[in-house]
C-alpha cells in the first residue's frame, strides 16, 4: 500500500525552468532531502510537450522511491503511467480519472469545503488537499481558508489530508499538528538558496511525529 506521507514538492514553469534540465536537477535536490512525493504542474504547454520532462521526472522519483503526479492532465498521467494525477474544480470529473487511471493515486482539490472532500472520499479519491492556508505566491489570487479546517477534516475522512499555500518551514509544523499528512510546498523549497537541506528539514518536522 502506499504511504501518502511527508513533503510533497510541485514545479512551476517559472521556478523549476526545463532549459538545460534545470528542472531535473531541482528537483533532484529535493529528493535528496526527502521528499516524498513530486507534482508536475504546467498551465502553459500542451499534453505532447510534457511527455518527455514527465518521463524524465518518473524514472528520477522512482530511483528515489519518490511518487510522481502530474496536476490536472489524465490523459498525459496514462501515457507517461505516472503514479497518479491531482485534479481541482475546473479540471476532469474525479470519476473520470478514476476510470482512466484504475489502480493509480487521485488526488482532489477541496480547497476549504468539507462537504466536496466527504464526497470526494466516498467517490474513492487517494487523498484531498485544503488550501490555501496563507497567501500563496504562486496563486496570490486564492482565498485564504481557517487552518482549522484541517483538525474537522481528520475528525471527517479516513484518507490523507494534504495542506496547500503559502506553506513555509515556518508554518509547517503547525499544520502537521492540526493533521496534515503531506505539506505540498513550491515557493519554499525552489527560492531555497539550499533546495536538499530545506527539504531535509520539512523531513525532519514529519519525522518529529511519526516515521515515514
Amino acid at each position: 500500500m502506499t504511504i501518502l506521507r511527508g513533503l510533497y514538492v510541485i514545479t512551476d514553469e517559472k521556478l523549476t525552468p526545463y532549459q538545460e534540465d534545470k528542472i531535473l536537477h531541482m528537483v533532484s535536490l529535493a529528493l535528496k532531502g526527502g521528499a516524498k512525493i513530486v507534482q508536475l504542474r504546467d498551465k502553459s504547454k500542451g499534453d505532447e510537450e510534457l511527455v518527455e520532462v514527465a518521463l524524465k521526472l518518473k524514472k528520477l522519483c522512482h530511483s528515489f522511491g519518490a511518487l510522481f503526479i502530474i496536476n490536472d492532465r489524465v490523459k498525459l498521467a496514462k501515457i507517461t503511467n505516472a503514479d497518479g494525477v491531482h485534479i481541482g474544480r475546473e479540471d476532469s470529473p474525479l470519476e473520470e480519472a478514476l476510470a482512466e487511471l484504475p489502480g493509480k493515486i487521485v488526488g482532489v482539490s477541496c480547497y476549504g469545503d468539507l462537504a466536496r472532500a466527504l464526497k470526494a472520499q466516498e467517490t474513492g479519491a487517494s487523498y484531498v488537499a485544503f488550501g490555501s492556508f496563507f497567501p500563496s505566491p504562486t496563486k496570490p489570487e486564492s482565498p485564504t481558508i481557517p487552518r482549522e479546517i484541517l483538525s474537522e477534516a481528520k475528525k471527517l475522512l479516513k484518507i490523507p489530508l494534504c495542506a496547500i499555500g503559502g506553506v513555509t518551514l515556518e508554518r509547517a509544523e503547525e499544520l502537521i499538528q492540526l493533521g496534515a499528512d503531506m505539506l505540498a510546498v513550491i515557493s519554499d523549497i525552489w527560492l531555497s538558496p539550499d533546495i536538499e537541506k530545506r527539504a531535509r528539514e520539512y523531513r525532519a518536522l514529519f519525522l518529529k511525529y511519526s516515521p515515514l
